[in-house]
């Protein structure tokens, strides 16, 4: 059998599914381009006629060298000739080389849901197939409901891939549509429809209901099918579909089939996935595999020291191939080795009993609560403030902060903080006052109207994150409270920093302390 594997990308159709996900023209040309680049076969642009976007996405000139542009729909409606369907024709007329209908494969949903005879539902595949070809466009039959059909009507199901098949689809997909069949169930099934279908015309969409989308891919692909249907990241209806970040390497790396995806254009999985993180504003999964922030973080000791020798020794491939990067975490669990990879990045160089002194102040404070394992800023600060790399740009003396709630003339409730800071700077006295919507707000307004005279370069400083967690919580309101703050300035730089103490107050505090000291720290260090 043809070892080619072809893949399929429904991103802009069934990721639109997505609750919350809404593509915007531009969106989906940005997203085509990428996908393109990568070497996607198939791009799945969406259902013309179906909606104003979809259609004026179609009508755009677009060139894909990579990839053929294939538009979705249904099988022409019961009672109906396909002439006389407007919306099979609407995907027709449309620019798309390919066209990907999706009809009933399952007899329940035949008479249950379109409540029609079996055969006009075999009629209505075959006369839509038969007509996109005499177009001259290529067919795609997405059989839906096609695993839980095979379960409750084997012979009907078959009917209705064969009837796609002999009326000249290119491909019959399998489809998954309620996500809840397992690897081995797919794998036995595509293995008897491919006695009947050869593989090289038999695809399979899958759904991640059960967290098995991509392993039923792979299995139906071992089982003989020669196509796979997903989208970047996971996206789509209720749990998603089959991860194609997470395949694609996969399937590349760890098989011996063919794609038109070669290993070198691996490295840009991972810009194509923050590609469409930022277009739909979410933040990065960072335990995905392959391409996430922790896919390749390493936190025990022993871990780390295997890996300074032999990345393999905890890696199943190296970060780089799929444009990630290595991270060893510093924490409680850290070992010299650890240590030695964070400081080899800072240019640090330590001696051995520094080395053991730094060991010993992180496990000691990771005791009281603390956690570098995402705070790397608060951990370079903790280090060169023991190597005396420099001194606090500002001594705090004290701070008060009183909130207020109330009622405003309207009746509306308002709610305002305020924050007294007296600060000692440069051997100068200043006491500031800061108003926000919060007390950690009030505190960084009068922080940053005390130190902007000194330092200017603060104006650009951004809070970006604010996370608070409780880490006592049999405490009750006297637990101790985690405060995690991301950082970013004008030169796209990201930090992270941490606090902790039983007021969530004070522990908010020393999070922006470091944030903002990390900040002038780096600026000094660029002047220099």
């Amino acid at each position: 059998m043809n070892d080619k594997v072809y893949l399929f990308d429904t991103t802009l159709r069934d990721g639109q599914q997505t609750t919350g996900v809404n593509f915007s023209v531009s969106d989906k040309m940005i997203i085509s381009q990428h996908l393109n680049d990568l070497g996607i076969d198939y791009i799945e642009g969406g259902w013309p006629g179906a909606n104003p976007t979809d259609n004026d996405f179609f009508s755009r000139d677009l060139k894909f060298n990579n990839s053929k542009l294939t538009a979705f729909g249904m099988t022409r409606r019961p009672g109906r000739s396909v002439e006389n369907d407007p919306g099979l024709n609407s995907l027709i007329n449309s620019s798309a080389t390919c066209i990907c209908i999706v009809g009933k494969s399952s007899s329940f949903q035949v008479k249950n849901a379109l409540e029609i005879s079996e055969e006009e539902n075999l009629k209505m595949i075959d006369d839509s197939i038969k007509y996109i070809k005499t177009k001259k466009k290529e067919a795609i039959f997405d059989a839906e409901h096609f695993f839980d059909g095979f379960k409750y009507d084997k012979k009907f199901a078959i009917s209705c891939i064969k009837a796609a098949y002999d009326a000249g689809a290119r491909w019959v997909v399998l489809c998954d549509t309620n996500g809840g069949t397992l690897p081995n169930e797919i794998y036995n099934i595509v293995n008897e429809v491919v006695k009947i279908i050869p593989g090289t015309n038999v695809g399979i969409h899958a759904h991640n209901d059960t967290e098995n989308a991509v392993a039923n891919a792979l299995a139906a692909v071992n089982a003989g099918a020669r196509q796979i249907q997903g989208t970047i990241n996971g996206l789509g209806e209720r749990c998603g579909n089959t991860n194609l970040i997470s395949l694609i390497p996969s399937l590349v790396l760890k098989t011996n089939y063919d794609t038109n995806i070669s290993e070198e254009k691996l490295k840009n999985l991972i810009n194509v996935s923050k590609a469409l993180n930022d277009i739909l504003n979410l933040q990065p999964r960072k335990n995905a595999p392959y391409v996430g922030e922790h896919a390749f973080s390493h936190k025990g000791g022993l871990h780390a020291s295997a890996i300074e020798k032999n990345s393999s020794t905890y890696e199943h491939i190296k970060p780089e191939i799929v444009g990630n990067s290595r991270n060893v975490v510093i924490s409680n669990q850290a070992g010299r080795s650890n240590i030695l990879n964070q400081l080899n990045k800072l240019n640090i160089q330590l001696k051995k009993d520094e080395i053991n002194n730094i060991l010993d102040i992180i496990k000691e404070k990771e005791s009281e609560g603390y956690s570098f394992d995402t705070a790397l800023a608060s951990f370079e600060l903790l280090v060169r403030r023991q190597l005396r790399h420099f001194e606090d740009f500002y001594k705090l003396e004290k701070f008060r902060v009183t909130d207020e709630r109330r009622w405003n003339a309207k009746g509306a409730l308002v709610t305002e903080a305020e924050a007294t800071i007296y600060l000692k700077v440069k051997e100068s006295d200043i006491m500031t006052v800061g108003i926000g919507n919060g007390p950690v707000n009030a505190i960084d307004s009068a922080l940053r109207k005390a130190l902007i005279n000194y330092f200017p370069s603060l104006k650009d400083l951004k809070l970006t994150d604010y996370k608070v967690m409780i880490l006592s919580s049999e405490k009750g309101t006297g637990a101790i409270t985690r405060v995690l703050i991301e950082s970013s300035d004008s030169t796209n730089r990201h930090w992270t920093t941490i606090g902790v103490s039983p007021n969530i107050i004070d522990a908010s505090y020393s999070a922006i302390f470091d944030s903002i000291t990390f900040k002038l720290f780096n600026d000094l260090k660029n002047k220099s």
